[in-house]
């Protein structure tokens, strides 16, 4: 029998895209294992059996970035995250390490943190035996900033669906006009401050949901919508529900996701599940997700935004791609992610 141990450590917080990765990784894995393959997860402790009965568990705790004592030989690691302090510690397991991105390295970081971070990042990529990428930004990045040697290394796209909710017409805010709609933590990677200059000369809502803890940030995005004449009509929701989140994808006039930091990128594929209109940062890998469907910002002053906001309408209008954007969507598949790491898994028994 082989044990295959998945990192989910990361699941410990709630409402963010490495939760929903490492759950529908989880689910994805338990619906194409082979008889003979027996999953086990790392989780933590809070989460309970999380997965079912029928899988293994092995309970995170801190004292384990210095030493992981447990009595099961697994045959397969795979680190879901790069900056991961969790490692298998018994000789004969291969490890697989998923890199989702190397943000700190986009972001306003001190020369010293990027330093730290990309050690970090290094000393989990000399550990591996396989590595993965989640898009081909990522993979560049890598290879750019990395030492990845002579190790396989291949993307695997992440997923993306929508829990459907027909009947569902209860939102935890129904808004009052036509509405713009993005979600993801809020925080200053995400740009979301500057989408309020869309609301200007019309009468639009922006919906902005995920977990919000940086209420400087907040204030930020606030300021910018009064600066518009639009403070009534930005509502900052907080993490919202799959069944929310299904009908603001669903009723929404178009996403807007200004991001200049993602590895991947999952909300603007759940837009586009509903063939909806995109509106995307052109920076990191928003461009590979989008493709040639979404509307791309170039760069951020409000003049710029409003144009290409304008403009994508616009063609939207006369081009009715709707369909093309559901195909589009349709190709990031959990399922297929999983039958990916499952044949990277099998090559290294």
């Amino acid at each position: 029998m082989k044990q295959l141990l998945i990192d989910c450590e990361k699941m410990k917080n709630a409402n963010t895209g490495l939760f929903t990765y490492c759950n529908e990784l989880g689910n994805a894995l338990l619906q194409q294992v082979h008889p003979d393959e027996q999953l086990n997860f790392y989780l933590p402790p809070k989460l309970g059996k999380h997965f079912g009965n029928k899988v293994g568990y092995l309970w995170q705790r801190s004292m384990h970035k210095l030493y992981l004592p447990h009595r099961r030989t697994y045959d397969i690691w795979h680190t879901t995250y790069q900056l991961s302090g969790y490692r298998s510690l018994r000789k004969g397991t291969k490890r697989v390490l998923t890199i989702h991105d190397l943000n700190f390295m986009h972001e306003d970081k001190t020369p010293g943190k990027r330093k730290m971070y990309l050690a970090h990042a290094q000393r989990n990529v000399n550990r591996a035996d396989y590595i993965t990428f989640i898009s081909k930004f990522v993979g560049d990045d890598v290879l750019h900033y990395l030492d990845v040697g002579n190790k396989p290394c291949k993307v695997v796209y992440n997923g993306a669906t929508v829990k459907e909710f027909p009947g569902f017409d209860q939102p935890c805010y129904r808004p009052q006009r036509p509405f713009l709609f993005t979600i993801g933590v809020v925080m200053p990677k995400k740009n979301f401050h500057t989408i309020p200059c869309l609301l200007q000369h019309n009468d639009t809502e922006l919906i902005i949901a995920g977990t919000a803890n940086n209420e400087a940030y907040k204030q930020r995005i606030m300021e910018e919508a009064k600066r518009y004449g639009a403070a009534d009509r930005v509502k900052l929701l907080g993490a919202i529900s799959e069944a929310d989140k299904y009908w603001y994808l669903k009723n929404c006039r178009a996403f807007v996701f200004p991001s200049i930091a993602e590895g991947f990128g999952i909300p603007p594929i759940e837009a586009m599940h509903f063939g909806k209109p995109v509106f995307l940062s052109d920076k990191t890998s928003l461009p590979e997700v989008g493709g040639c469907l979404a509307y791309y910002f170039r760069h951020f002053e409000p003049a710029h935004m409003q144009q290409v906001f304008e403009e994508g309408m616009a063609h939207y209008v006369q081009q009715q791609p709707a369909g093309a954007i559901i195909t589009h969507a349709r190709q990031f598949s959990w399922e297929r992610m999983a039958a990916d790491y499952l044949e990277i898994y099998r090559s290294l028994y």
